[in-house]
């Protein structure tokens, strides 16, 4: 592993340990020439997804996105970030096992709106306005309808 800092070649790893909910390894690193220490993940990859975006491109998947979506729509909500990662490795590992190479962006986003109802429902409704598009407030007021339907 190439150190960050310094470039040099070489690093040794000084930790392993897995993370809480044993997707990946974290690595500790350490490097010989800067003296430097950081942090890496290692996570099992069953395939290379595809995203499928609406206007017909197509574009590696990036579960980095999803992580960082999850904490856009839950800022400032008392939700902890090992709740947003856990979610997030599970969005992924979804996508990984369905079998597909190639997955439309839409199902991706349906996928972070079930991990956020269940999460916190403001965080659902900030991600849905976007990801749905609402153009006036009437399209918030039929929205918010459906998500007191929900919690009843």
């Amino acid at each position: 592993m190439r150190c960050p800092f310094c470039a040099h070649d070489e690093t040794q790893v000084k930790d392993s340990r897995p993370t809480e909910d044993n997707s990946a390894i974290r690595r500790r690193r350490s490097c010989p020439e800067c003296e430097e220490r950081f942090t890496t993940f290692e996570r099992l990859q069953l395939r290379e997804i595809t995203v499928l975006k609406s206007g017909g491109r197509k574009q590696p998947f990036d579960a980095d996105k999803i992580t960082k979506s999850l904490q856009i729509a839950l800022r400032k909500r008392p939700v902890e970030l090992s709740e947003i990662e856990a979610a997030s490795a599970n969005i992924v590992r979804q996508l990984e096992t369905q079998g597909e190479a190639e997955v439309p962006s839409k199902k991706i986003g349906k996928l972070v709106m079930q991990a956020l109802i269940d999460l916190d429902v403001v965080g659902y409704i900030r991600y849905a306005s976007v990801y749905k598009d609402f153009r006036d407030p009437e399209d918030f007021d039929d929205f918010l309808s459906k998500v007191k339907k929900l919690q009843d």
